[in-house]
């Protein structure tokens, strides 16, 4: 998992982490990407009645400070969090924003309870991290983004919810109200995505990862559909996990370009030319930038042949 994330890393531009405002009370905070550090997924932070309601809360020390400084400067307390899914890199700031706030409650799907069973993702990749440890070719980096993991890893309750989303429904979160979405088997066995009706954005946790989705854990098909009922929403701006906000056009270019290659996936087609028409397709998003067009095709290679190893999906995904 280490390397595959660290990979993944390389896909991201460097950012920054100083709020953005997208919309009278909607902020968001990009996920920044060190060197040679697997990348924090973006935040986007709500301004509810009741106080703050923070969507995702990213891996690092330096991200979640983030959160926590915007926090101060608003003079608002940390009311809600909602965890669009379990990956790391979105919800093990957890437990540092509930020690500032103890009264934030946790929204999330239940299904981190899988990925921290015996044979679970998560517990799976805990068992290996004396192996990762111990690898002469890991980077003291490398090894310090274990160290972070398995510190996580010893505080996990702080990844579950305390209020768990099972089913989409209109609700008000930290007293503001939301459309909250909720998947079944697409980045993850569930994952929660909302729409603001008041500004018309659409906060999409990993649905979008800009320029390569991840497809660690996930069900391309049921993933593809869930792109569709995000389309079906009257949006305005969907913030993906890891990248820029999108327009509507944006976002149907990258709809296009990911049912594209979730066809790929099924062909005879080469794992290099599946890459080539995803990033092809991307190709309006990317401003030109051809060397990164080539390096977005290369990482889409990658996942082509991973997912054909596993019939087409992750190892993980317990649907078709």
């Amino acid at each position: 998992m280490l390397a595959t994330l660290l990979m993944i890393a390389a896909f991201q531009g460097a950012a920054e982490v100083a709020p953005r405002e997208l919309a009278p009370g909607v902020h968001l905070i990009t996920g920044v990407r060190a060197p040679d550090r697997g990348p924090d997924g973006n935040t986007i932070v709500f301004d509810g009645r009741d106080g703050l309601v923070v969507v995702d809360t990213g891996r690092h020390v330096w991200h979640s400070d983030a959160i926590l400084s915007f926090a101060r400067s608003r003079a608002r307390p940390i009311a809600a969090i909602v965890n669009t899914h379990w990956h790391l890199d979105h919800s093990s700031g957890n437990l540092r924003l509930k020690a500032a706030f103890p009264h934030a409650r946790v929204y999330a799907t239940n299904a981190i309870d899988r990925a921290l069973a015996d044979g679970g993702f998560l517990a799976r990749e805990f068992a290996r991290t004396p192996e990762y440890l111990a690898d002469p070719s890991f980077t003291e980096t490398d090894k310090d983004e274990v160290r972070i993991f398995i510190a996580t890893m010893g505080e996990r309750n702080a990844l579950r919810p305390d209020i768990q989303v099972s089913r989409s429904d209109r609700r008000r979160i930290g007293g503001r109200r939301f459309d909250v979405h909720v998947t079944d088997n697409a980045v993850t066995d569930a994952d929660v995505w909302l729409y603001d009706p008041s500004t018309r954005i659409a906060v999409l946790g990993d649905l979008v990862t800009f320029p390569v989705p991840y497809f660690e854990t996930a069900c391309p098909n049921r993933w593809r559909a869930a792109l569709d009922e995000v389309w079906a929403t009257p949006f305005a701006l969907a913030v993906p996990g890891h990248g820029d906000p999108m327009t509507r056009e944006q976002f149907d270019i990258y709809r296009a370009a990911f049912g594209g290659l979730v066809d790929c996936v099924h062909t005879e087609a080469t794992v290099e030319s599946c890459g080539e028409g995803y990033s092809q397709t991307l190709t309006p998003l990317l401003n030109g930038d051809e060397a990164r067009r080539q390096r977005v095709a290369a990482g889409v290679a990658f996942y082509v042949g991973y997912l054909r190893e596993n019939g087409g999906k992750s190892a993980d995904c317990l649907a078709s």
